[in-house]
Parts: C-alpha cells; sequence; structure tokens
C-alpha cells in the first residue's frame, strides 16, 4: 500500500472519482491512499468521512458491512477494512481532508523505482489528515457505479518513435499476438506473456526520455507498458506509446487476463485521445 496522488496513483481518475464523492470533503490535490490486490485496515483518531473506489472489494466498518463507491461516516476509534480486490488489482481510499503527507518535488507519491517521497506504509504506521471543509455527510450520498472487466484489454498503442528498431513482421505480431498480462508486473510496468518482438538491428540505444504509456521492449521482446512508477529515462527501444486515457485499465488488469495491442499510425488521429479514465477500469462512474 502506498500514498497515491501525482506520480504516485496507478489510475488518477479513479483517486479523483473517489474524492469527488458528494459528501466527502476533499479539496482538489489532495493524497488518498491506493492499495494493490489484498486492501488493508485503518482507525482513525478523530471522526472522518471517507469513500473507497477503484477495484471493487469488501468494506466493513468495526465488522458490518459498509459502502463501496460512497461517503461513509467513520467514528473515531472505529475500524474501517478494505477487503481483498474481488475484480481489478487496486483500490483507492479517499479521507476528508486528504493524506497530509509532506510534498516532495510537489508530490505527496510514494515513488518506488526512485525511492523519493514518503516511506511504504508498514502495520501501525500513523498518517496525519488534512481539515476538512465540512464533515458532514449527505443524507443521500453519491454512489459510484462500477462496471465489469473486458474479456480482452485492448490497448491502443501509437507506433513509435523507435518502430523501426523492429522487423516488419514483429510490428504483424504487435498487432494479431495474443497476450497475457504477467504476475511479474508492478506500478513501474505491466509486462507481458506472449509473442516476442524481433529487432531489426543489434546494438543499443543511448538513454533517452521514457512517456508515461511508453511501450518498452527489453532484449527478452516482450513489450512492457510503463505505469505510474516508470523511469524517466531507458535504452529499451520503445515501439509506441499507449495513450494515458487508457492506462487506468492497464492498471487494473490482473495477471493472467488477456491482452491485445492495437497499433496506430502516426498522423492517424486515432488512438483514444482525451481526458479521464480508460472504459475498462473498474472504478470508472457510468452515468445514465
Amino acid at each position: 500500500m502506498s500514498i497515491a496522488w501525482k506520480a504516485g496513483r496507478s489510475s488518477a481518475r479513479t483517486l479523483r472519482i473517489s474524492s469527488s464523492v458528494r459528501g466527502l470533503p476533499v479539496a482538489a490535490g489532495a493524497a488518498g491512499l491506493e492499495t494493490t490486490v489484498n486492501g488493508c485496515a485503518v482507525r482513525p483518531r478523530c471522526p472522518v468521512t471517507v469513500a473507497v473506489t477503484g477495484a471493487p472489494c469488501r468494506v466493513t466498518l468495526d465488522g458490518r458491512p459498509a459502502a463501496w463507491g460512497a461517503a461513509v461516516r467513520v467514528p473515531a476509534g472505529s475500524v474501517l477494512e478494505l477487503g481483498p480486490a474481488v475484480r481489478g488489482v487496486r483500490s483507492y481510499l479517499a479521507v476528508g481532508g486528504g493524506v497530509a503527507a509532506a510534498p516532495v518535488l510537489g508530490s505527496r507519491s510514494t515513488d518506488l523505482l526512485s525511492g523519493l517521497g514518503p516511506a511504504p506504509l508498514t502495520d501501525g504506521a500513523v498518517l496525519p489528515l488534512g481539515t476538512p471543509g465540512s464533515t458532514a455527510a449527505p443524507a443521500h450520498p453519491d454512489v459510484v457505479p462500477c462496471r465489469s472487466p473486458p474479456a480482452e484489454l485492448v490497448l491502443p498503442v501509437l507506433l513509435g518513435p523507435r518502430d523501426d528498431w523492429f522487423t516488419p513482421a514483429s510490428l504483424r505480431t504487435l498487432a494479431t499476438g495474443h497476450y497475457r498480462v504477467a504476475s511479474a508486473g508492478n506500478r513501474i510496468g505491466l509486462r507481458t506473456e506472449g509473442p516476442p518482438l524481433q529487432r531489426s538491428r543489434p546494438g543499443e540505444l543511448p538513454s533517452e526520455g521514457m512517456p508515461l504509456g511508453a511501450v518498452q521492449v527489453p532484449p527478452d521482446g516482450r513489450p512492457v507498458v510503463f505505469l505510474a512508477d516508470h523511469p524517466t529515462t531507458g535504452g529499451y527501444p520503445v515501439v509506441g506509446v499507449v495513450p494515458e486515457v487508457h492506462l487506468p485499465a492497464a492498471a487494473q488488469a490482473v495477471p493472467g487476463a488477456p491482452l491485445r495491442f492495437a497499433p496506430v499510425c502516426r498522423g492517424s488521429g486515432r488512438g483514444g485521445g482525451g481526458r479521464g479514465g480508460g472504459r475498462d477500469d473498474p472504478g470508472r462512474p457510468e452515468r445514465p
């Protein structure tokens, strides 16, 4: 579990959804908690209002069922527990007033790769909370619906800048190959299992900038999609970039899930740009 904001949250939209649930007094830019698969338990020292979104999980308050995707009032000393994710990977806990961790370089996130930011949470850790603008929970809290994950995760890929480092046959493999999400992935990147991509030239590149969503291909030929804690530079060729709008779905993909890439040539104007989370994000709201 890690403090999640800026670089640290794997699904930015889902954390924003948690923070925007009606009745939850959280300012824009406030930090929250991200759990991965196993959940967590928290005991506030003062009354707070919270909301849980992202990967659906069982939420209990002092052992009794509590709402997922809605504002929940937690008395001082009570135990709020997030169970294991039942669909997806990452759940988000937003707290009224936000988690007041000290920012580092403008972020309250724990960055796994660089070690910047607050230390990863351990049992018994105490987190400071910000002051909420209001503590009153609504009589009819806004509930966030949840959509089921797709049978196959499809990630559009804008080809380049190093697609010329791969053979034409490999680019066809990228477009037609059937992959699965590897268990070795983490918040740095989604690793894949499936047909390897073959390079068209020997040697290695000098290190160059790595954007969020870059599809880097290491020597084993199996693509890696860079997520929230990705490195800022790297030397393996990047065959393409997944638009940020589709990364929340990638961050919620469970190991073993079927995955397919949909390459898009540069300048085609397609590829799913825009704001917000991907359509396959387990925490994406649906409005009538």
